[in-house]
């Protein structure tokens, strides 16, 4: 598996990646196609595609922030689900970003939340606030109520969040 940061909106799979983006998640969980482009461009954030076999299979897209990352987008194609692929991704993100939080649908939402819950705790994350707000991505879109997990014990979560608002959601 190779992981390759994509440092170009113009790179030709950043299109096959926004068009698998925008199917996978609603309008309210994602950013709109200029507000994605910026972040080629923010030094904060690496847009990594994930290759299997020589093919794009999905994609990654993190925030390197204070004392840990934050993994904004974390997609395996549809065509590549369940062949233990993103368990090899995750391994990946352990052994290069060694403190992580990702925000995820709470299990109640229903089985694809309750199966993606799962395979994050499978994968090492644990639940550390049921309470986290994502703020709107923007005019039109609602904030939504999600859980944050996390691979670590983080000291302080208000602090996490204020630093995931300010700068991931600025």
């Amino acid at each position: 598996m190779e992981f390759l940061q994509i440092i170009s909106p113009e790179d030709y799979r950043v299109q096959e990646i926004f068009e698998s983006y925008c199917s996978t998640f609603p309008e309210d969980e994602r950013r709109d196609w200029n507000k994605l482009a910026t972040l080629f461009s923010n030094p904060k954030v690496k847009i990594i595609s994930v290759l299997h076999e020589a093919e794009n299979i999905g994609y990654l897209i993190i925030w390197e922030l204070s004392t840990y990352s934050f993994v904004e987008h974390f997609e395996v194609f549809p065509a590549f689900r369940n062949q233990k692929l993103g368990s090899h991704i995750t391994g990946y993100l352990f052994e290069n970003y060694p403190r992580l939080i990702l925000e995820i649908e709470p299990d109640h939402l229903g089985d694809d939340a309750k199966r993606r819950y799962s395979f994050y705790q499978r994968n090492g994350f644990n639940l550390v606030d049921e309470m986290y707000v994502q703020p709107s991505y923007g005019e039109g879109k609602k904030p939504l109520d999600l859980w944050l997990l996390a691979n670590y014990s983080p000291e302080n979560i208000k602090e996490v969040k204020d630093e995931i608002y300010d700068i991931v959601y600025h």
